[in-house]
């Protein structure tokens, strides 16, 4: 079912691809659709969550920016899912190394998304559900990563409401139970899709590693990680 518009996006007639890209940030969006597609249209301006539609590889694919948390992205990849016919969603974005063993720039692949977040709730689940990527795209990606020789780590990343954490030892207790990377969108995701019978992947680049302290700049997290955003498009 194709909705002619939502709240929170409006194509004005623009078609939205089966699989689509969602970055958290708009601009990289914009880079995306401008980098790597051809015959672009953009399909969304509302709140300026600029989202494109073109083709790559002379595929149909879409990209849209989905903001901060599991609320604004929940939302997005809802309307997408239910109201535009979404069926492959595939968010690409950064992450808080959480291990020694990774550096700047390794790109993760989201196998799980554990949370400190109360999203799941709404399920009313009587336990509690493991969110997990779907295992098509997962394998994909991590082949098209290893023939292009990407440092990749794969596994279980945590997806937290919390940017600025009162309890500083937060992150270290998730450290000891293996978690690969901290992000802050990717349960939500997998949890819509799931409902709905849909397939979801996350794919990010490393731009902080928490352990040493090392950084990448602004700039850099906006146009510099092509890795990831490759990977996602041999997906489409």
């Amino acid at each position: 079912m194709t909705t002619t518009s939502t709240p929170h996006i409006d194509p004005k007639g623009v078609e939205i691809a089966e699989t689509i890209l969602l970055p958290g940030d708009p601009l990289r969006a914009k880079f995306i659709a401008e980098t790597y597609f051809d015959d672009v249209r953009c399909f969304n301006e509302v709140r300026n969550m600029l989202g494109f539609t073109g083709t790559y590889q002379g595929r149909p694919v879409s990209v849209m920016g989905t903001g901060m948390g599991i609320p604004s992205i929940s939302l997005y990849s809802y309307e997408l899912i239910h109201h535009f016919g979404v069926k492959n969603l595939i968010r690409v974005g950064t992450c808080g190394a959480l291990q020694e063993n990774m550096d700047l720039y390794d790109v993760v692949i989201a196998q799980g998304a554990s949370t400190d977040s109360n999203y799941l709730d709404q399920f009313n689940l009587p336990g509690h559900w493991a969110a997990l990527s779907s295992y098509r795209l997962l394998e994909q990606a991590k082949r098209v990563a290893d023939e292009r020789g990407h440092r990749t780590h794969v596994g279980n990343v945590l997806s937290s409401d919390v940017f600025y954490s009162a309890d500083p030892d937060a992150l270290s207790k998730w450290m000891k139970m293996g978690i690969l990377a901290v992000e802050m969108e990717s349960a939500g995701l997998f949890a819509n899709a799931a409902a709905a019978g849909v397939d979801a992947l996350a794919i990010f680049t490393v731009s902080d590693q928490i352990v040493t302290n090392a950084k990448t700049t602004p700039a850099e997290r906006q146009t510099a990680f092509t890795a990831m955003i490759e990977i996602a498009l041999e997906l489409a």
